[in-house]
C-alpha cells in the first residue's frame, strides 16, 4: 500500500505523530483481531490493553556508541549492525512460522533481484533462502527459519511500532445521492520527477508539481483540491459516502469500497499532490481539541464528526492528497508492488531494513509481537527500528491498528553468515561508512 503504503499508517501514536504518508506504491498500507462494536460518536476510546512482552529473555549488549537520530542518507550499515540471540530462542509459533514463510515466499522474487538500500545484504545472499522456501513444507516452517537465518541487531534495537489496516468504507462507482465524494485517479497535470535522474546523491527521491508557463510549481494542496480546482483534470473512478472515511482511507493508502449493490471495489495508492504530510492528531492535541481517552485513531474521527463544519477545516491542515487507482487480483499491493498479508506484513524503512527481509518484535503489545516480513514502506516511518504492522480489513484489524503503540526490542533476520560479513568488511575499511569531505 505504499503505505496502504503503502507507509504508509494508524494508532494513537501513529495519528498523533503523524506517521502515514504514503509515498509510493502502497499496501494497505503498511494485523490482530477481536470484534467490537465501533464506538458512539464522541465517546472516548482507549487503546487495548497492554501484554506481557513475548521473545527471548536476553538483554541487548550497550550499542558500541550513544545513537542520535539517524541523518539524512544515514543506513543501516552505518548505524551498527551486531548480532543477536539464535532463531529458535525467539520463540516463534507454529502459526507466525506458516503465514511468514508464505509471505516470504511471495518476497523473494523481488529479494534476490532488487538492490537492498540498508546495505546489509546482497541479491545473492537470499538466493539459498529462497530456493529453499519454494519447495519447503508449510507443516514443518518452524524450521525453515532457523536453518536460513541469523538475528541482527541495528543500532540499539529498541523498537516502536504502530498499526495501519486496509479500511472499508461506503462508495459508489457513479455519483448519487449520499455518494458525493470524489475518489480521483491520477490527475493529467501532475508531473513526477525522479531527481535521481539528475544527481547521484539524489537517487530515491522524487518531487510532484504541475507545469505552468514553462516552470514546475507546486500542485494545488487538498483545500483547493477539495475545493474543486483539478475537476476537469483528474477522473473519478468513484464516489464515496463520508468525506471524513474517505480522508482516512487516503492515510493508509488503499482500502476496499462497498458498493450499493453489494459489489466490492478495492483501490490502492498511485501518487499523490507532493505536498508534506501532516499528522492531524498530533494538530489536534497540539491545540486541545482531543480529550483524554480520544487520541486513538477512532477518538479523532468521533471529534472531527462533532465539529461544526464536519472537521473539513483540520483535514486540510494535511496539505497531502491521495491519488487512487483500481486494484484488480490479489491485494492489497505493498511498497514491492506484491501482495501484503494481514498480520504478518510491517512496513519499514528500506534504509535500515531489506524489503522482503523476515522480522521478529517483542514489544509490550502483545498483539504486535512475533514474526513479520517487512513487505512495505510509509512516508512516516523512518529510521533504525521503526515499523508499522498491517492487521489487514475489518472492524478487529481498525480497531487494533487504530490504537497501536508498541515498544520493546526488534531483531532482523539475514541470511546466515551476513553480521560476520558485514564487521568483517568494517574492519577493513571496505564496508563502513564513506568518508567526510
Amino acid at each position: 500500500m505504499t503505505r496502504l503504503a503503502l507507509g504508509g499508517a494508524l494508532a494513537a501514536a501513529l495519528a498523533l505523530a503523524g506517521c502515514v504518508s504514503p509515498q509510493g506504491p502502497p499496501a494497505p498500507v503498511s494485523r490482530p483481531t477481536t470484534p467490537t462494536a465501533p464506538p458512539a460518536a464522541g465517546a472516548p476510546v482507549s487503546s487495548p490493553p497492554l501484554g506481557p512482552v513475548r521473545g527471548p529473555r536476553v538483554t541487548l549488549p550497550p550499542a558500541p556508541a550513544p545513537l542520535a537520530a539517524p541523518p539524512a542518507g544515514a543506513t543501516a550499515q552505518q548505524q551498527g549492525v551486531r548480532p543477536g540471540p539464535s532463531v529458535t530462542a525467539l520463540g516463534i509459533s507454529d502459526a507466525e512460522a506458516r503465514s511468514a514463510l508464505a509471505a516470504f515466499r511471495i518476497s523473494c522474487r523481488s529479494l534476490v533481484r532488487r538492490t537492498d538500500n540498508s546495505g546489509l545484504t546482497r541479491g545473492a545472499d537470499w538466493q539459498p533462502a529462497c530456493d529453499a522456501a519454494a519447495s519447503w513444507r508449510d507443516g514443518d516452517a518452524i524450521n525453515f527459519f532457523p536453518r536460513y537465518f541469523e538475528t541482527a541487531i541495528v543500532g540499539e534495537g529498541k523498537a516502536f511500532a504502530t498499526g495501519y489496516y486496509e479500511p472499508e468504507i461506503k462508495g459508489s462507482r457513479t455519483r448519487r445521492t449520499g455518494y458525493e465524494v470524489p475518489i480521483y485517479g491520477r490527475p493529467d497535470d501532475l508531473i513526477e520527477v525522479d531527481l535521481g535522474l539528475f544527481a547521484d546523491d539524489l537517487k530515491g527521491r522524487r518531487i510532484r508539481g504541475q507545469a505552468k508557463d514553462g516552470k514546475l510549481i507546486r500542485y494545488p494542496d487538498r483545500a483547493a483540491i477539495v475545493g474543486g480546482a483539478i475537476d476537469g483534470r483528474a477522473p473519478v473512478i468513484a464516489w464515496a459516502a463520508d468525506p471524513i472515511e474517505f480522508f482516512f482511507l487516503q492515510v493508509q493508502g488503499s482500502g476496499l469500497i462497498d458498493l450499493p449493490d453489494g459489489g466490492r471495489m478495492r483501490v490502492g495508492y498511485d501518487t499523490q499532490n507532493g505536498r508534506e504530510y501532516t499528522g492531524i492528531g498530533a494538530f489536534m492535541r497540539d491545540r486541545g481539541l482531543l480529550q483524554p481517552g480520544q487520541s486513538s485513531m477512532q477518538g479523532i474521527m468521533a471529534t472531527l464528526r462533532a465539529m461544526p463544519d464536519g472537521g473539513a477545516s483540520i483535514m486540510n491542515e494535511n496539505k497531502s492528497f491521495v491519488f487512487f487507482r483500481e486494484l484488480f487480483g490479489p491485494g492489497p499491493l505493498g511498497a514491492l508492488g506484491l501482495p501484503v498479508t494481514g498480520r504478518t506484513t510491517v512496513a519499514a524503512d528500506p534504509a535500515f531494513v531489506p524489503l522482503g527481509a523476515p522480522v521478529f518484535l517483542a514489544l509490550d503489545r502483545v498483539e504486535a509481537t512475533g514474526l513479520w516480513v517487512a513487505q512495505d514502506t510509509g512516508g512516516a516511518i523512518k529510521g533504525a527500528n521503526r515499523f508499522d504492522t498491517f492487521w489487514g480489513a475489518g472492524e478487529d484489524a481498525r480497531r487494533i491498528a487504530g490504537g497501536m503503540s508498541g515498544r520493546g526490542n526488534a531483531w532482523l533476520l539475514l541470511p546466515k553468515g551476513s553480521v560476520a560479513r558485514l564487521n568483517a568488511a568494517t574492519v577493513t575499511g571496505n564496508g563502513g561508512p564513506a568518508p567526510r569531505r
